[in-house]
């Protein structure tokens, strides 16, 4: 195996020929120097980005509008906050939009650089020097993130920087809570019950079918429940190992966890933890299920493979569940779509609603900002064309966008224009064109028996 020269900054390693070069112990050494100086590179680097996103939120108060009224629905009183918040969104658009990064993102990232560099100098300093990660950034700006006062966070910061020079991000986490535990001012108990108040669950989408159910709970209480769910897993499974020659429940413990919760939460007691689909009797869902045509053709319980429907237009459901949350519903939209394209051929719904409605949130399933991925239930109607203006209130005039980007578009100096298919065309301040197609529904079926056959007919 040759070693790249310009990697070690030697020759590239041959036939063995004399011990000094073909040592895999020196190529080993040359290697590690070279991915430390690397690591020490992209450190540089990510600190350069982080102070030009300090930059970037900086220069948003001179951009603010520059219009002299105040747009209708708007207090003239709380107008020029608004207004420098809509300046940020813009430079955060347009950064995003040109990075292909969410505008969102970074926004975010934008408040972090410019609180690292007033904040944490010294941190931001040792980062660009490649003497610590951004991994080792966010550890330390974490831990002290509620540190106000600027000399105990020097304090503070001092200490950690130093010790995160010799230490893995991992490693620093629990060194940096407690080095900032000792100069809080305000008691554990007093954060205690503020952070309380922002318990909270989310579900996060994952492939395959799968999410991510996430509860903010006190500690105690969530090192509670998962104690008791690994309890009875291994009480189950201690049980079902009983009698001669039994081989037991084969599922892992953190299957079985999985389980049991979706058991307790959904049942209010483990009755189904041998049966975990017997789940979906206890969702009753209120849901749009994009369904390929060719899937209710199977009828009979025929699965073909390849084709899968979707829940509310992000999440990926097998052609069982799809069915059987469907049927026990009396009330569902379903989205036909072509197998081969993916593309929406009709809306029906068993109790009829608002068609042209039903038809938008079938084809914007998320937000039409470029990068945005809000989801279908939480946007916006709007008209491409202001309705005001003689927009007309139709498919080719109409565009889902959260609240977010619906600000930004009518308050800011983005612009769009439909140009067919749903097809949006997005400007952005500074000129650049950004196009954005309607999310195709994760329908689309490639089968080669079916290429050049007709669609199915409903």
């Amino acid at each position: 195996m040759e070693v790249s020269a310009q990697l070690l900054g030697a020759q590239p390693l041959g036939p063995p020929a004399s011990a000094a070069v073909t040592d895999p112990w020196d190529a080993l050494g040359a290697l590690t120097e070279a991915i430390v100086g690397a690591d020490r590179l992209i450190a540089q680097m990510q600190a350069s980005r982080e102070m030009l996103l300090a930059l970037a939120a900086g220069l948003a108060p001179s951009l603010t509008s520059d219009d002299d009224g105040v747009p209708a629905g708007f207090d003239p009183l709380t107008w020029d906050a608004r207004a420098a918040e809509l300046a940020e969104r813009s430079v955060a658009a347009e950064i995003g939009t040109a990075t292909r990064v969410s505008d969102r993102t970074i926004q975010r990232q934008m408040a972090e650089a410019a609180d690292l560099v007033v904040r944490f100098p010294e941190t931001l300093r040792a980062f660009s020097e490649g003497r610590i990660s951004l991994a080792h950034i966010r550890v330390v700006r974490d831990a002290a993130a509620d540190l106000d006062d600027d000399n105990v966070r020097a304090d503070y910061e001092a200490r950690v920087v130093a010790y995160a020079e010799n230490t893995a991000p991992q490693r620093l986490r629990r060194f940096a809570v407690r080095e900032a535990e000792k100069v809080r001012p305000e008691a554990l108990a007093l954060r205690f019950e503020r952070a309380r108040a922002e318990r909270r669950v989310w579900v996060s989408p994952l492939p395959d079918g799968m999410a991510e159910l996430t509860a903010v709970l006190p500690a105690a209480v969530a090192h509670g429940i998962h104690g008791r769910l690994t309890d009875m897993a291994r009480d189950h499974k201690d049980r079902t190992a009983l009698g001669a020659g039994a081989s037991g429940d084969v599922r892992t413990l953190d299957q079985l966890r999985a389980d049991l919760l979706a058991d307790l939460l959904l049942t209010g007691a483990p009755q189904r933890v041998a049966d975990p689909a017997g789940h979906l009797a206890a969702i009753r869902a209120r849901v749009d299920v994009t369904i390929p045509v060719e899937l209710l053709r199977s009828g009979g319980g025929v699965v073909h493979q390849g084709v899968n429907a979707e829940l509310n237009g992000q999440f990926t459901l097998d052609p069982e569940t799809a069915h059987r949350l469907a049927g026990g519903e009396p009330a569902w939209n379903r989205v036909l779509t072509d197998p081969l394209s993916g593309a929406v051929l009709a809306v029906d719904r068993y109790r009829p609603n608002a068609d042209l409605r039903r038809y938008l949130a079938a084809r914007d399933t998320r937000c039409r900002f470029p990068g945005c991925g809000i989801r279908a239930a939480f946007l916006d109607l709007d008209h491409t064309e202001d309705a005001a203006h003689g927009g007309m209130t139709s498919s080719t005039n109409l565009a889902g966008l959260c609240r977010r980007h619906h600000v930004l578009k009518h308050h800011s100096r983005w612009t769009v224009r439909q140009v067919g298919r749903g097809v949006l065309e997005w400007t952005s301040p500074t000129g650049r064109v950004h196009r954005d197609d309607p999310p195709a529904p994760a329908t689309r079926r490639v089968d080669a028996q079916m290429a050049g056959q007709d669609p199915p007919p409903f």
